[in-house]
């Protein structure tokens, strides 16, 4: 279940006047000499096209827009300066979490009905989800508890198989894959088997430190189990949600930042970098609240050699604890991994707003990637064998329609348009009731994805010396795109 966490922009410019006295008069973008430098490195934009998602409309192209002369623009209606000079972190993509959950429906679907719900979803040319999460084990939205090596003492790992997995995890895998090559997977365990832990079940308790070394084997075997059936794991979390143990109710696990230091140092990192050295370790996996946790541990060199991401959820706290954590260590990349809709939620399907601000602020805070929760569960939620109502990316009726979440919509906006290797750049409004979060493709084309929570309004983009007007409705997402044609 997602919290939403206040706004957090970039830190106000040098010339903060300017910006204010830039929704009051456009004449006066042409003598600012903050206006001169920013046309000379942003270049020219070029054709522009808009789309929109509100109560009457699902991503739907937007009413034709002309950049003009900031001297022929309308003194009405709220500014945003996008700064293509200003660059901050590359993207790596969006996406959700085939859990075990999720690969049951996927699998149980008529193959031509999964065929276009995954062409959909997955296919470079429409939603192009390309960075998703699956699970290590059982989670809490699973059809059973399973591990896969559940042999007490078997440290060994004489049993360890993932035949579990055959049935409908990896073909789904598999599937997706085909269809977007560039499918990046995180793969992170619930639980350790039950008797790896002090508590002897997957239900909650502790990691046994006398366990770490066949732990860190069991991951190894199951990264190289799932690349021998042709699904390859681009990086792993050593565990989801470090500090909690759901108080037994479901496949949990705590870690002490001392032991999850010891495991990743000693045990996991070494192996992996001598046998699956592409494949990277994310910290953390768990709360915006725990960023000291993080730095404690990234003090330590010879942990953070192996470490090449932090992982984020937005349970609990605020998405600015992750800024404070870059600020005073700024080499690792920041991803948000899970977060999704709550079936129960009357506005599942409507609350798209209240995501495009969730998805605005992790990445303003220095996130790369944006995973949701499940990719699609049924309309009660299910799978579950967890305590919380979790709502599927999407929701499969049972007539085998597809129901589409208020994240689903907001995540399109972003998905369809942010390539891989974008870098975030900047963007300032002083406009009430709106978020907003720019962007530079690889191509050079610019992306700036507006969530307007308030009334109708006009949309005064600004960049370079131009100007562009676009009318946003009423609690809608606007996503405009520009072509590069070339530097001033």
């Amino acid at each position: 279940m997602k919290r939403q966490g206040r706004k957090n922009l970039e830190k106000p410019l040098d010339r903060r006047t300017f910006v204010s006295a830039a929704a009051a008069s456009a004449a006066l973008l042409l003598v600012s000499p903050y206006e001169k430098a920013l046309a000379a490195q942003s270049g020219t934009p070029g054709s522009l096209t808009g789309y929109l998602t509100s109560a009457r409309a699902k991503h739907a192209p937007m009413d034709p827009m002309q950049w003009k002369l900031a001297s022929a623009a309308s003194a009405i209606g709220d500014t945003v300066v996008v700064d293509a000079g200003q660059r901050y972190q590359k993207m790596l993509g969006f996406g959700a979490a085939f859990t075990d959950a999720s690969c049951f429906l996927f699998n149980s679907m008529n193959a031509d009905a999964r065929q276009k719900l995954y062409a959909d979803l997955f296919s470079p040319q429409q939603m192009n989800l390309n960075v998703c999460r699956t699970c290590i084990g059982a989670s809490d939205y699973s059809v059973s508890v399973f591990n896969y090596d559940d042999v007490p003492g078997d440290t060994s790992l004489q049993h360890f198989s993932v035949a579990h997995d055959d049935a409908y995890i990896l073909p789904m895998l598999r599937e997706a894959r085909a269809l977007n090559p560039d499918l990046f997977l995180l793969a992170t365990p619930w639980s350790p088997p039950g008797w790896m832990k002090t508590y002897g079940s997957m239900l909650g308790g502790w990691m046994s430190a006398k366990y770490l070394e066949p732990y860190a084997q069991y991951l190894y075997k199951f990264i190289t189990a799932y690349a021998q059936a042709g699904v390859k794991i681009n990086a792993l979390s050593s565990q989801n949600e470090v500090e909690t143990d759901q108080e037994g109710r479901m496949p949990a696990c705590i870690w002490t930042p001392e032991m999850e230091q010891d495991f990743v140092r000693d045990h996991l990192g070494p192996l992996l970098r001598k046998n699956h050295s592409d494949t990277q370790i994310w910290l953390l996996d768990h709360n915006y609240n725990l960023w000291k946790r993080v730095k404690w541990q990234l003090d330590d060199p010879q942990l953070a050699q192996y470490v090449s991401a932090i992982a984020w959820h937005g349970y609990v706290g605020t998405p600015d604890m992750m800024t404070r954590l870059h600020d005073v260590d700024a080499k690792l990349p920041f991803y948000w991994t899970e977060g999704g809709p709550d079936i129960t939620d009357p506005n599942y399907a409507r609350n798209w707003t209240a995501w495009g601000e969730t998805f605005t602020n992790v990445i303003r805070n220095w996130c790369g990637a944006v995973i949701g929760w499940n990719l699609i569960l049924d309309d009660h939620g299910r799978p579950n064998i967890g305590p919380f109502p979790c709502g599927g990316l999407v929701t499969l009726r049972p007539d085998g329609s597809i129901l589409q979440s208020g994240q689903y919509w907001a995540m399109g906006q972003f998905s369809r348009h942010i390539r891989r290797g974008a870098v975030r750049i900047a963007s300032h409004s002083d406009a009430s009731e709106m978020s907003h979060v720019a962007f530079s493709n690889p191509d050079g084309s610019g992306v700036l994805v507006l969530t307007n929570a308030g009334e109708e309004r006009l949309i005064k983009l600004q960049f370079g010396a131009q100007v562009a007007e676009a009318t946003v409705a009423r609690d809608a997402i606007a996503t405009l795109v520009w072509e590069r044609t070339g530097v001033s």
